[in-house]
């Protein structure tokens, strides 16, 4: 990437509950459509901890976590065909042992997950939403992390009118 690229980085407890939770990351400052300002993001890291950033401890069994960037906010996991998907990822814990510990097996599954965009994925919105959700099989909270890695490009009024509007 070039010189001008920066990264921007969000966490959000997505608890063991299996519930849906999510929080919004305002790209306010680095997008404006009427502006002709849109953020590209060149890549998407994802890590999975505790609250205290350490690996999440798994009881017995098998436990899922997945999450979601999306352009829209949402009140639940979408599937990955939804508009609002810019990146989706899930992960499969398994704890072979007998009482609680760090997980045998770790299986990235079922997602889109990319590590890099080759030209970008363009955002004309001034917020986007990380959401997940974690199954009951974690001993504690799961939180997932994302870094992402982006540059601020233009693009003319219309053309970037025309993408903020696809997004919502």
């Amino acid at each position: 990437m070039g010189k001008d690229t920066f990264f921007i980085r969000k966490t959000v407890d997505i608890g063991n509950t299996n519930a849906f939770f999510q929080g919004e990351i305002d790209l306010g400052s680095y997008v404006n459509a009427l502006g002709k300002s849109v953020l590209k993001i060149h890549g998407v890291t994802v890590t999975y901890s505790d609250n205290t950033g350490r690996s999440s401890t798994v009881d017995p069994g098998t436990a899922v976590a997945q999450w979601q960037l999306t352009t829209q906010s949402q009140t639940d996991i979408v599937r990955d065909d939804d508009k609002s998907i810019i990146s989706s990822g899930r992960c499969h814990f398994r704890n072979a042992s007998a009482a609680p510990a760090l997980a045998s097996t770790v299986t990235e599954a079922n997602g889109i997950n990319p590590q890099e965009f080759v030209d970008g994925y363009l955002v004309a919105v001034e917020q986007i939403y990380l959401g997940g959700a974690a199954s009951t099989f974690f001993a504690g909270d799961v939180y997932v992390t994302v870094i992402l890695e982006c540059t601020v490009g233009t693009m003319t009024e219309a053309k970037a009118m025309a993408l903020a509007l696809s997004q919502q």
